[in-house]
């Protein structure tokens, strides 16, 4: 009996994740492998190579969301199988983003806002594009029908996120974007007279600037544009590029004017992922109103046995980030929203009010009257014996992503770092952080690097 039982025993084989057979190599790199797996097993392979990648939540360059409540990643789930383009089959999903687009139209003060046009795009620089498309497309009709040429059109901007130099170049369309001064960190209105023609298709204003985190004065733009059109009859139309901003002002700078409630804005895109929080991605292009985009651009696509309107670069997209955009509205509403970007603010002014206390920094944006950020650079770089860059990298042992970039057009002998203040990014995780930028900035001026380069480093 006990060599019987002994014998069973023996028989009894091991079984681990770590010891099947394609954890005992290394995993395909190149080219797909000859035969299946278990899939526990290979979902755990790929869980450990992802554990290289940095914490999300401790990286301050991103706008994206990084925290997501549990019921938002269950309604994720649920419509992980959904093409959200094809509304015929899943005309809920269809519904939901309409409703989307008019909750946007009626926060950003359309006058149409039961009825204007508007869509969701795979974020906000998809987004733009659609808006830059209608203006260039509007100014060709127009000047078709005066009868006079549509070549060589431009677009006047102060410092623009990478997308808009995509937009020129794709859509062979002259980017003019205006050189910041010394002591400006966005376009200024009376710029515009310098930069602005009859071919201009449109004025791009940036509320949240990628570089600074300050919004460009939409109000005055638009003032200045008015003066232009006396004077010479170009009648020129501002779009909004709201990517962080758009859901931003409408719930803590209640007094600023910078959206439909200016005739001459006549589309806005935001991105839903950033401060809309949503998961990524998801971004939205809203119109004014149904005439300032072009029908020659709408697709129409059956409906329930209707058609509905749809403008966009792509089809297959997932409709999970729609329909959590549409929970974050309902679940938020104005108080919740208020609440937490107000709070956002409130932490990017503390974060501004200590960097302000250290000596060799020097403070451009204190998170005051723009997004919830901070942006600052040395004071004199050439005494410190170190660059930025060199602070982003002591802090990545510390886990923290910091964005260090050169400032756009005129002035990018300056190096500056950016810090986005999102929602999960407590208080106490500041003051973590604000005790790793002290220990290294302390580290490195009694450590000098001889030979501190400026490499470029990330910043979305």
């Amino acid at each position: 009996m006990t060599l019987h039982h002994y014998e069973k025993r023996a028989e009894v084989k091991f079984e681990d994740l770590y010891t099947n057979s394609i954890s005992q190599i290394q995993l395909p790199k190149n080219e797909l492998p000859e035969k299946i797996s278990d899939p526990q097993v290979i979902r755990q392979l790929v869980c450990d190579e992802l554990f290289m990648d940095g914490n999300s939540r401790q990286n301050l360059a991103t706008f994206c969301t990084t925290y997501i409540e549990n019921e938002v990643r269950d309604l994720m789930d649920l419509s992980i199988d959904k093409n959200m383009i094809d509304k015929d089959e899943y005309p809920q999903t269809a519904e939901i983003e309409r409703r989307c687009v008019s909750i946007l139209a009626n926060l950003w003060h359309s006058p149409e806002k039961e009825d204007t046009i508007g869509c969701s795009t795979t974020g906000s620089s998809e987004a733009a594009m659609l808006g830059g498309l209608a203006l260039k497309w509007q100014w060709r009709k127009r000047r078709e029908a005066q009868g006079k040429s549509t070549n060589n059109p431009n677009f006047v901007c102060g410092p623009v996120q990478i997308c808009w130099h995509k937009f020129a170049r794709y859509f062979d369309v002259e980017i003019r974007e205006v050189p910041i001064t010394s002591d400006q960190l966005g376009i200024r209105s009376d710029q515009l007279k310098d930069y602005c023609d009859e071919n201009t298709i449109g004025v791009v204003a940036t509320l949240g600037s990628t570089f600074t985190g300050i919004y460009e004065p939409v109000q005055e733009l638009a003032k200045a544009l008015e003066v232009i059109q006396n004077e010479t009859g170009w009648d020129i139309p501002i779009h909004v590029d709201g990517a962080s901003g758009a859901f931003i002002a409408p719930f803590i700078q209640r007094n600023l004017i910078w959206d439909f409630s200016i005739p001459r804005v006549k589309s806005i895109n935001a991105s839903g992922h950033k401060y809309g929080m949503a998961p990524l991605g998801v971004g939205w292009v809203i119109w004014r109103t149904v005439a300032d985009l072009p029908k020659e651009l709408i697709f129409n696509v059956d409906y329930l046995g209707g058609q509905i309107p749809t403008f966009a670069l792509n089809f297959s997209r997932p409709a999970g980030q729609i329909i959590a955009q549409y929970y974050n509205f309902l679940r938020l509403g104005r108080e919740g929203y208020t609440a937490i970007q107000n709070d956002c603010a409130s932490t990017a002014h503390y974060l501004g009010k200590q960097l302000a206390k250290i000596d060799s920094l020097e403070l451009l944006y204190d998170g005051y009257g723009g997004i919830p950020a901070v942006c600052y650079a040395l004071k004199d770089e050439n005494t410190t014996g170190f660059s930025l860059y060199d602070l982003s990298d002591r802090l990545r042992m510390h886990g923290w992503q910091i964005a260090s970039y050169p400032l756009p057009s005129n002035r990018q002998t300056i190096i500056v770092q950016r810090i986005i203040i999102r929602h999960g990014v407590s208080r106490d995780m500041v003051f973590l952080l604000l005790r790793d930028l002290r220990k290294e900035l302390e580290h490195l001026k009694n450590n000098p690097v001889m030979n501190s380069t400026n490499k470029v480093s990330f910043h979305h």
